[in-house]
């Protein structure tokens, strides 16, 4: 046998071994991730027995993504989209912020960040729900769980609801809000409303140690009407609500009036079914009738999603669950992910299988058509290119498989690929709405590649299969002319789902980047052409760059790309990403803080600006502030390395800026300003003088606190904020003409000690 399917046969088994095995889930996905890696390397010949051809792809790619803890996607019984006034929603990551609302433009293939930023907690995951009027993003902090090796609950991590009205276009969070559902993490956490219109939220809870054992508990909290304050968490009133540490729960108000709360249990082979009459006491045992929705050796594992119809008369409740007989069997057609539909006439609940052990489907989802009368099954499972199975859990593609919800009898296979990146199989974590869908919603899916840290969707009409095309190339300038050095940005308006992206600029400069910057140094007229491909073809789209000779004076200073990093434990060096805008001749200005004091030594061709702003110089606490720059030459490296004189938890990041004088990339002083107070909510830096006009003034904060939150000056961009270690946040606001600035005053969320700095960049001449 060759090493790599040896080595790929025996971390499959490793990662499919029972969950009772001592291995807990973080060890699974460190081995998932080995086995993919061993993939992407021997190819896909190991499942197949000719040669395998590229992947096709389908859906589209969309945002990327860095410095989240999970993939942003995941948390498997928790929807992230809604729909809402002729558009699709969702809660994503924003790199360098945090989470946003985004909406859908259809027209142009992109999700569109309204800028309204709700939690900026990156260990974080949340559920959605929009009930009409409303949107509640229920968002709590994630501990990651495994039977093994169980990793309890931490306190003092609140999971916080949010809930925002919603006119004319926009969302505004409503006074009072954020409430806080609970005081501690959890590894999922869902919500609904129920008739009186109070909140409600179910999570697991795990406790103990190695010496006295571990206990994983199914909580239960609700709301005042409207989620504006809540009750005490409290244990879901029923016998033994207490499953394996890696068991999780999930809740849906349904019927007329009904509150419905359902967990895995591992322990005891079952999936658990308990509900309540709204009005009733919710704490009250009798209040809560329990059943098994699914019981016997191997019926139950943690993946659970659930949905409803308002309208439905007869109550149903249909949910998605995963088995554990892949563990117990080597039958590849025993079930693995069943449709469990509940009937409140009957009290009893029955099944169907989606997918078998032999299709190695994980992660289920599933959405209700109104419409066609169907149930859609979203899941993972292999590419489209890998016809065996490792073992259930491996990345892949997503998978669509339909069938009527009156008798939900769904065809063999996989299903239809729906998500799928020809050229990395690591597509993974679907999720979608709670609501129904139609033919005036069609269906949207969203899903992540958490290695290259890409969001990916599926978007069109109910009722057909996505079939790629070629693209259709297109692209916007801007400028299209002016005066050397001209930077110019190109935005991609292409349609028909690409997937790369090849640039031309007529100057000898090429990109591969979707939508890039380029800077013309000389006067001339340049022919700018994209090139955009998928797996079905490519077109290209072309415009004229028109440059003259400059006039001796100022051109615009612009940022064309940022970076951001952070490390909440000690480490010997801080290393930052180069932006991938970023190129030859740009000017990278970076902003690192650092715990406690330590020396820093900066990477070769980096010049100091701020060199260890001491926020409180003690032994024991305070923070260190550090500031650079550096011109961008041909042979930069992808990364730079600071390294640290002790280890230190910090944040920091890159902006880069073009159209700066290379030879003197400063236009003022250097000023800054420190507050060891920790009693301050704002800091103010005193003016600074420009030589220049069409200077960029730039700044930034940094805290002797690892909690986020800072506003920078009125009219300021913020470019990036690192959101874990110590908080670093840099922005920039470009002045028309020389002279003094006037004061600058950054804001914080809390009372902090911090630093702060600032100066101007020169443009060139």
């Amino acid at each position: 046998m060759a090493g790599w399917q040896l080595l790929i046969r025996l971390v499959g088994y490793a990662v499919r071994a029972p969950r009772k095995a001592v291995m807990n889930s973080a060890t699974k996905r460190f081995l998932s991730q080995v086995l993919a890696f061993c993939l992407a390397v021997a190819g896909t010949a190991v499942f197949t027995s000719t040669a395998a051809q590229a992947a096709t792809t389908y859906g589209t790619q969309s945002i990327s993504y860095s410095g989240v803890a999970n993939p942003p996607t995941s948390g498997k019984p928790q929807s992230k989209l809604w729909w809402n006034d002729g558009s699709w929603w969702a809660d994503m990551w924003t790199t360098g912020s945090g989470w946003h609302i985004y909406r859908l433009d259809r027209s142009a293939q992109k999700w569109v960040d309204t800028g309204l930023r709700n939690d900026t907690r990156s260990n974080t995951l949340a559920d959605t729900l929009w009930d009409g009027s409303h949107l509640y993003i229920a968002s709590h902090v994630v501990t990651i769980t495994g039977d093994g090796q169980p990793n309890p609950s931490v306190s003092g991590q609140p999971a916080s609801l949010y809930r925002y009205s919603y006119s004319a276009g926009q969302y505004t969070l409503d006074a009072g809000f954020p409430t806080t559902i609970t005081n501690n993490s959890s590894e999922s956490l869902t919500i609904d409303k129920d008739t009186t219109g109070a909140i409600w939220a179910t999570w697991t809870q795990v406790a103990g140690n190695s010496s006295s054992g571990y206990t994983n508990t199914v909580y239960v909290n609700v709301s005042a009407p409207g989620g504006t304050s809540w009750s005490t968490p409290f244990v879901l009133p029923v016998t033994n609500p207490r499953p394996a540490p890696d068991d999780i729960s999930a809740l849906v108000s349904y019927g007329a009036n009904k509150i419905g709360v359902m967990w895995s249990d591992h322990l005891t082979g079952t999936v658990w079914w308990a509900t309540r009459t709204d009005g009733t006491s919710p704490t009250a045992t009798s209040s809560w009738n329990v059943q098994p929705a699914v019981q016997g050796k191997g019926q139950s594992d943690d993946h659970l999603n659930l949905k409803t119809l308002l309208a439905d008369t007869t109550g149903r409740v249909f949910a998605a669950v995963k088995t554990s007989l892949n563990d117990t069997s080597s039958n590849p057609n025993v079930p693995l992910l069943l449709l469990l539909v509940f009937r409140p006439g009957t009290g009893a609940f029955t099944q169907s299988t989606i997918a078998t052990a032999g299709d190695c489907a994980t992660r289920p989802q599933i959405i209700l058509d109104t419409q066609n009368n169907q149930v859609h099954a979203f899941h993972t499972a292999p590419s489209t290119s890998v016809s065996g199975c490792a073992f259930s859990g491996v990345p892949g593609s997503i998978y669509e498989k339909t069938a009527s919800m009156d008798n939900p009898v769904f065809g063999a296979g996989r299903g239809t690929p729906v998500i799928q990146d020809g050229s990395s199989a690591n597509i993974n974590d679907v999720t979608t709405t709670k609501q129904a869908v139609n033919s005036s919603t069609g269906i949207v899916v969203m899903a992540s590649n958490h290695v290259t840290k890409r969001y990916w969707y599926s978007d069109r009409p109910l009722g057909t299969a996505p079939v790629p095309t070629a693209p259709v190339a297109a692209f916007t300038a801007s400028p299209t002319s002016g005066p050397a050095p001209l930077p110019v940005s190109f935005t991609d308006t292409s349609t028909g789902s690409p997937t790369s992206w090849s640039w031309t600029f007529g100057d000898g400069g090429t990109s591969t980047s979707r939508s890039p910057s380029h800077q013309y140094s000389a006067a001339g007229t340049y022919t700018a052409t994209l090139t955009a491909s998928n797996s079905a073809g490519s077109t290209s789209a072309s415009a004229t760059i028109t440059v003259t000779a400059g006039g001796g004076g100022f051109g615009a200073v612009t940022a064309v790309g940022t970076s951001t990093d952070s490390s909440t434990t000690a480490t010997p060096s801080v290393t930052l990403t180069r932006p991938t805008a970023a190129a030859d001749g740009d000017v990278l200005v970076a902003s690192i803080t650092t715990d406690l004091n330590p020396a820093v030594t900066a990477p070769a061709g980096w010049t100091a600006m701020v060199n260890g702003l001491s926020v409180n110089g003690s032994a024991t606490s305070g923070a260190r502030i550090f500031a650079y720059y550096h011109v961008v030459g041909a042979s930069d490296p992808a990364s730079y390395t600071w390294s640290l004189g002790t280890a230190a938890k910090w944040g920091g990041g890159i902006t880069a800026y073009r159209g700066v004088n290379q030879a003197t990339p400063l236009d003022s002083p250097v000023v800054t300003a420190v507050d060891a107070s920790y009693s301050a909510t704002s800091i103010t830096l005193p003016s600074i003088t420009t030589a220049s006009n069409g200077a960029m003034l730039i700044g930034g904060i940094g805290y002797d606190s690892g909690t986020p939150g800072t506003t920078p000056p009125s009219g300021w961009t913020e470019r990036w904020e690192a959101t874990g270690g110590q908080i670093a946040q840099a922005a920039d606001l470009p002045q028309a003409t020389a002279g003094a600035t006037g004061a600058a005053t950054w804001t914080f969320s809390t009372v902090k000690a911090s630093g702060a700095w600032r100066a101007a960049l020169k443009p060139a001449g």
